[in-house]
This record gives structure tokens, C-alpha cells and sequence, in this order.
């Protein structure tokens, strides 16, 4: 079973990563990029084939390592 984390940033937070791309997007002539929030997606191959099971252990892995979620926010997809 795959599954697909994806993290962002909790709104209010800054994240000048997410700046750092909109100006350069601004000087290559890219107007009218209004905001630009940068996250993390991260692609997991799991052997668990219960999806109850891995959407719990993949949770557990957010809430333990991958995720910071003091101040992102994450969401988890499961394939197959």
C-alpha cells in the first residue's frame, strides 16, 4: 500500500521559503502571484495491506517525525 503525505504550514505562519519563491517568480516575470505557501510531500511504500491499519500507522509517524504539528498541518492519501 503507498501512501502520500502531504504537509503545509498552518495559516499564520510565516514561511519565507514560500516568499523567497514568490519574488523570484516576480522577477522572472511572473506577475500576479498573489501569495506562495511551500510545503513537503513525502511518498511512503508500506507492507500493511489493511488500509485502517496504515492510515493509523502513518498518522502515528506525522504525529511522531514527519509532521511539525505545532505548526503544520498534514493530510494522508492511501493507494492500493
Amino acid at each position: 500500500m503507498k501512501a502520500k503525505v502531504h504537509i503545509t504550514l498552518k495559516s499564520g505562519v510565516l514561511d519565507p521559503q514560500g516568499k523567497a519563491v514568490q519574488h523570484a517568480l516576480a522577477s522572472l516575470g511572473f506577475e500576479g502571484v498573489n501569495d506562495v505557501r511551500q510545503g513537503k510531500f513525502i511518498e511512503l511504500e508500506l507492507a500493511e495491506t489493511d488500509p485502517a491499519k496504515a492510515k493509523a500507522a502513518v498518522e502515528q509517524m506525522c504525529k511522531g517525525l514527519l509532521a511539525n504539528t505545532v505548526i503544520e498541518n498534514y493530510r494522508v492519501d492511501l493507494e492500493g
